[in-house]
């Protein structure tokens, strides 16, 4: 009796038997798969410009979105969380400080203050991914992105204990430097993406340059509000892991 099949078959999609009869698909290593992608990110960066004359470098960890199309183009959404410890320049807090850069708290005592870096960038991109003799699979290779985005850091001041009155709510304002404004990017790197999805990962160099000035209205330091425009620049090395959101085909193939 002639076998009679049914079974639906996609382009990327390769066969495989196993004992029952049926077959199990996987995707081909020579196929372009244009999908969604989700990532988690971390990065070590150098500042630059007039950012370094105000924090040593810092830490960035974030999540990405991007969208792949059969052609390898990329386009993106990214947000990363900066954050430091080194502060370089002058005190923030000078103008409320003694000779030896202490804050009195109400009680007449040292006041116990810290200060961090902090801040975020976010922004749109977009790349493409091109192979090479490196490349396993078409969906892998070497990657160049740019896009536009923002900006934004300040001094985070933290008062243990909250026992200087100084460093109030409302007054914190006048100390934080609160800095923000228009950024460009570029990343160069090398993307991976497995046939299994849980291997999928890319890593390279990011370079950042922010076009910001204060938002705040008064700086204590200065007596007077800060005008000036700056150049904050941000270079480094970042990594991630990513989840390609694809749905993988499965056919099925029976006898009877």
């Amino acid at each position: 009796m002639t076998s009679l099949m049914a079974f639906a078959q996609e382009p990327p999609i390769t066969k495989k038997h196993d004992k029952i009869g049926k077959e199990k698909s996987s995707v081909q290593p020579d196929s372009i798969i244009p999908c969604f992608s989700l990532s988690l990110g971390f990065a070590y960066q150098i500042p630059g410009g007039d950012l370094q004359k105000r924090f040593g470098p810092n830490s960035s960890s974030g999540a990405s979105l991007f969208y792949k199309t059969k052609q390898n183009v990329f386009f993106g959404f990214q947000w990363s969380y900066l954050f430091g410890t080194e502060l370089r320049g002058e005190n923030p807090l000078d103008s409320i400080s003694t000779s030896t850069g202490f804050v009195i708290d109400r009680e007449g005592k040292f006041a116990d203050i810290r200060m961090f870096e902090r801040g975020f960038s976010l922004g749109l991109s977009c790349g493409k991914i091109f192979n090479s003799f490196l490349s396993p699979n078409k969906n892998s290779g070497i990657l160049l992105t740019g896009g536009v985005g923002y900006l934004q850091h300040k001094i985070k001041i933290y008062d243990n204990g909250a026992r200087a009155p100084q460093l109030t709510k409302e007054y914190l304002k006048g100390y934080d430097r609160l800095t923000s404004g228009i950024s460009t990017s570029e990343f160069i790197g090398y993307w991976f993406m497995s046939k299994n999805r849980y291997v999928s990962f890319y890593g390279g160099f990011e370079f950042i340059q922010g076009f910001t000035k204060s938002r705040r209205s008064w700086d204590y330091n200065l007596m007077r509000p800060d005008t000036e425009n700056r150049i904050d620049l941000l270079s480094g090395l970042r990594i991630g892991w990513v989840i390609p959101l694809y749905r993988k085909n499965v056919s099925n193939k029976y006898y009877y």
